[in-house]
C-alpha cells in the first residue's frame, strides 16, 4: 500500500521509525541514481563516525529505547520515600555518562577512471538539526564541500530542529532540498515544499557536459515505505510526532480519510 500523503509522509518523522526510515532511503537513492549514472560514474555509500553524548539517542530514535515520564507528584514521593530508608552511610546506585559513537550514512558520487568526489549526497538527520556534536560534524563537513568543486545535495525531510544556513530570502516550508554546484557558488538552487507538495523532482549534478539523471524522491520514499511494510507498522490513529500545527492536523485527518485508513 502507498503512502496516503501526496509527499512527505509525517508519520516517518516519528523518532521511533527515523533512523530506519534513512538507512533505506540512503540505499534506495543509490540504488534508483546508480542505473543510469554507468559507466563514468558509480555511488559509494560512505559514513561520518562522530562520538555524542548519551542522551542524544532518546531523540533519535535508537531502537530498544524507551523513555517513561513520570508525574512531579510521583517524582516527589519516591525521592520522600529513599530518603526515610536511606542513611548518610549508604551509598546510591548511580550511572555515568559514557560518550557513544554515532556513525552516520551520505553518497558520494565518483568517476570511475580517477575515483574523484562529483557529487555528495545528505540527508539530514535529526542530530544535524540540533546543538551538539552531530550538527558541529555535520557543518565542518559540509563546509568542506562547499568550499571545494564537488557539488551538494542536501536534503531535509525533518520539520523539527534549526535549518542549515543558507543566505537571502529562504521561504519558512517544512522540507527542503538544496542543490548546490560547485561551479556556480554562492548561488545554488532550494527546492523548498510543504506538507501537502508533492517532493520536487530535481536534477543530480555532474561534470560539465555530461547527461544529468533526474531524482525523482517522491517515488524513492514511496518504495521505500512499500518494502518496509510502514503501512503495516504505522498507526494513523495516533497523532503525528513531531507535533503538526492545528490546520495541518485537519489536512492530514482528510488524506487519511481519503485513504480509508482513518
Amino acid at each position: 500500500m502507498r503512502s496516503p500523503f501526496p509527499g512527505m509522509n509525517p508519520y516517518l518523522e516519528n523518532p521511533e521509525l527515523w533512523a530506519e526510515v534513512h538507512s533505506r532511503l540512503i540505499v534506495a537513492i543509490a540504488d534508483a541514481i546508480a542505473p543510469p549514472l554507468r559507466p563514468n560514474y558509480y555511488v559509494a555509500v560512505e559514513k561520518r563516525t562522530y562520538m555524542a553524548e548519551p542522551e542524544d539517542s532518546l531523540l533519535v530514535g535508537v531502537p530498544d529505547v524507551s523513555v517513561f515520564t513520570k508525574s512531579v507528584q510521583d517524582q516527589r514521593s519516591e525521592k520522600a520515600a529513599a530518603t526515610a530508608v536511606m542513611s548518610a552511610s549508604e551509598p546510591l546506585t548511580v550511572a555515568v555518562p559514557l560518550m557513544e559513537e554515532v556513525q552516520e550514512r551520505y553518497l558520494e558520487i565518483r568517476e570511475v577512471k580517477s575515483g574523484a568526489v562529483v557529487t555528495a549526497i545528505e540527508v539530514l538527520s535529526p542530530k544535524n538539526k540540533r546543538a551538539g556534536e552531530g550538527r558541529d560534524a555535520y557543518l565542518r563537513k559540509r563546509q568542506q564541500v562547499l568550499t571545494s568543486l564537488t557539488h551538494l545535495v542536501e536534503i531535509d525531510l525533518l520539520r523539527a530542529g534549526k535549518p542549515m544556513p543558507i543566505q537571502g530570502d529562504v521561504p519558512d516550508t517544512a522540507y527542503r532540498i538544496l542543490v548546490s554546484r560547485g561551479d556556480r557558488r554562492p548561488t545554488a538552487h532550494l527546492y523548498a515544499f510543504t506538507l501537502r507538495d508533492d517532493i520536487p523532482v530535481f536534477p543530480l549534478p555532474l561534470r560539465p557536459g555530461d547527461e544529468e539523471p533526474e531524482v525523482n524522491l517522491n517515488e524513492i520514499l514511496n518504495g521505500v515505505y512499500e518494502r518496509a511494510g510502514f503501512d503495516l507498522r504505522i498507526d494513523y490513529t495516533q497523532p503525528v510526532q513531531p507535533a503538526l500545527t492545528q490546520e495541518d492536523r485537519d489536512w492530514v485527518r482528510e488524506q487519511l480519510q481519503q485513504a480509508g485508513v482513518q
